[in-house]
Formats: C-alpha cells, structure tokens, sequence
C-alpha cells in the first residue's frame, strides 16, 4: 500500500469509526421532514391550525402542497444547509487533529503532507455527496408519503440535477474551511469563517451582486436567491473556480510550510 492509499484509508477509518457522519446525516435529515410537514400544512392548513401546527394569528406559510413546491425547498435546504452541514464535515476532518493534539504524531509519518491532504480532501467530498444523495432519497420517500401532486419525471430530473449541482458548486468552497480549520488549529475559526461568509452571500445576493461572490453563487444555482435573481453567469463559475484553486493552494501550502510544532 503506498503513502496516498495509506492515507486514504486512516482518513477513511477515522471517518466510519466516528459518530460524526451519523450526527450530519440526523442534521441534514430535518430539511426533507422539514419540507414534508410544510407540505402536510400546505394542504390542510384548517386541520393544521386544529393541530396547533400554526395559529390563527400567524400564517407561517404560503404556496401550494405540490412537487415542484417540495423540490424546490429541497434545493433551497442543499443551498443553505449544505453550506453549513459541508463546513462541518470540512472543519471535523482538518481541525480535529489540532484539538486532539496528534498533529505532530501524524506528521512525524511517513507519509507526504501532499497526501494527507488530497486524502482529507477526497474523505470531505464523498461523505459530502453521499449524504446528499441520501438527503435526497428521503425527500423522495417524504414526498411519497405525504401524497402530493405535480410529479413528473422531467421534473425529478431537474430537481435532481439542482440539488447534486449546489453541492458541487458548495463543495469546492470548503478549500478555505479547510485552511482556516487548519491555520487556526482548531475548530472555531473555521465555524466563524462558514458564518461570515454566509452573512455576506445574503447581503450580495440582496444587493444584486451575488453572481460575483463566490459564497453565493450555490445558492443562485438552487433558486434560493429567490427567481428574480436569475442564474449566475458564466463569470460567476469562473470566479468560484478561481477562489477554490486559491484556498486549495493556500491549504497545501500552509500544510507544508507552516510551524507544526503545537
């Protein structure tokens, strides 16, 4: 076994023996029995209010109990809550070793600190994907089960293709969670990083100017910008391309670079 799959293989091992990627699942889980209970409402919105689901007085939600409703929440979800449930995984993975204080022992292996990155990098995006195909499967089931109409396959296909489309376009962000949880040796900045940027991709997309942030560009893909804003253009892959190779860089270079001595 040479030193990538070495490293591969720990990274794997710490991932499936930790209570983490179950934790995550649970998390992300709420947002398709989030979308379903919305749907239950939606369609009954009287024996909702007998439920004490909502009150008379606040009316929490509008639109219609349909597919293209339940999608499009589901897109919204992978949008927002992709952001955040990514960091976390990103953040777990590359801050964990500093709070457990065996970042010395790992780098005293040897094993490239090239291939113990690209391996935590590679651990992020296939926990990553899976949970959203599997946050996806669910909402399937929830919708299912909810009965509600407007199914078509067209728009399976659609939904399907925005949904695993922001977590692509998420993904490759988390390359500065990834260095923040790393020069800050610890969970915290990298937490503080996935907040502010969340602020400031809110604020850009308000402003009109979230096709040129690149924290903000998912979740114009989703539609969770809202439909007027349109989908971002060419520069904005371009721009979010650009941004992730710079935090990739900066990552390795900081991994190899840096003072390890804490």
């Amino acid at each position: 076994m040479n030193n990538f799959s070495s490293a591969l293989w720990a990274e794997t091992l710490k991932m499936v023996r930790s209570k983490v990627p179950l934790f995550t699942a649970l998390g992300f889980s709420m947002a398709p029995l989030t979308g379903g209970l919305f749907m239950i409402i939606l369609k009954n919105p009287e024996g909702a209010r007998s439920l004490g689901l909502i009150t008379t007085k606040a009316q929490l939600l509008t639109g219609t109990a349909d597919w293209p409703s339940f999608f499009g929440f589901l897109e919204q979800a992978t949008a927002a809550g992709g952001m955040v449930l990514f960091s976390i995984i990103t953040t777990w993975i590359f801050g964990r070793e500093f709070s457990d204080h065996t970042a010395k022992e790992l780098l005293a292996l040897p094993t490239s600190r090239e291939s113990i990155i690209t391996a935590k990098f590679i651990v992020v995006l296939v926990w990553s994907i899976v949970i959203t195909l599997l946050i996806f499967g669910m909402g399937l089931m929830v919708g299912k089960w909810v009965v509600i109409p407007g199914w078509s396959n067209a728009l399976l296909r659609t939904s399907f293709i925005k949904v695993i489309g922001t977590a692509i376009l998420t993904l490759p962000l988390m390359s500065f969670v990834a260095l923040l949880a790393s020069a800050g040796r610890g969970y915290l900045p990298a937490f503080g990083w996935t907040i502010f940027t969340l602020v400031l991709a809110n604020l850009s997309a308000v402003l009109g100017r979230g096709d040129w942030f690149p924290w903000a560009i998912p979740g114009l893909f989703s539609g969770a910008a809202g439909s007027s804003t349109g989908l971002p253009g060419g520069h904005s892959y371009v721009i979010l391309a650009l941004t992730s190779i710079l935090g990739l860089v900066a990552t390795f270079y900081w991994w190899r670079e840096a003072d390890q001595s804490r």
